[in-house]
């Protein structure tokens, strides 16, 4: 799988899980899922993902 595809898959793991925990546990889970899809809109207008970088250094490879 490549790091692209990865980013989206933890992402939205992130944000389910987080509304699934506002749900069952406490409303500031929301901030979280918050935070994740901040990281999303930056990351598509800058380019700069953090997750990326530590899936490109742990040896995942890069689309296209």
């Amino acid at each position: 799988m490549s790091v692209d595809r990865l980013v989206l898959a933890f992402a939205g793991t992130f944000i389910l899980l987080s509304l699934l925990l506002s749900y069952l546990h406490s409303s500031y889970w929301l901030l979280f899922t918050t935070f994740v899809g901040f990281n999303l809109l930056q990351s598509a207008f800058t380019g700069f993902c953090p997750l990326a970088i530590i899936l490109k250094k742990m040896g995942f490879q890069q689309s296209g």
